[in-house]
């Protein structure tokens, strides 16, 4: 057995864990009300889901070349490619609730009385829900590639 394949693929997991976690922290978050304290905690655990989702595509791309299957196995494996798809698409949909966080963790520490506008928390609360349903869909693509779909 190759160690090196162990330890990325552990490493992968743990980090994809942990992004489901993120996702589920953000989503119960924004259902709450949304105080200055509230926001600051969002926005730090934001940044913690760029990281994560940065190292998962480091550690995705070590497997590809270092691990067992080889690089052709992924390159040219539909179900592959389709779970990197879904994996795009939760980050492109990560793009608006973190420029709200973002914005909002700012204007709630310039303005202690500032509340978050109805409309964009409306909007975050659509993309996050959103985030998460693509997201089920990785470890589907997932648990079909390791058996050997799509090959």
């Amino acid at each position: 057995m190759d160690t090196t394949d162990l330890v990325l693929a552990i490493v992968h997991h743990l980090l994809v864990f942990s992004l489901a976690g993120i996702i589920g922290a953000e989503f119960v978050l924004i259902r709450g009300d949304l105080p200055a304290a509230t926001l600051e905690r969002l926005a730090s655990i934001d940044r913690h889901y760029g990281i994560i989702a940065a190292l998962i595509i480091i550690v995705g791309i070590g497997r590809v070349f270092w691990g067992l299957k080889g690089w052709e196995f992924y390159v040219y494996n539909w179900v592959f490619w389709a779970k990197m798809v879904a994996f795009g698409i939760v980050g492109l949909l990560s793009i608006v609730p973190t420029v709200r966080f973002i914005s909002w963790n700012r204007q709630a520490s310039a303005n202690p009385s500032f509340a978050v506008p109805a409309g964009e928390l409306a909007s975050v609360k659509t993309y996050v829900p959103a985030e998460a349903f693509v997201f089920l869909l990785i470890p589907v693509f997932a648990a079909a590639m390791a058996r050997g779909y799509g090959y």
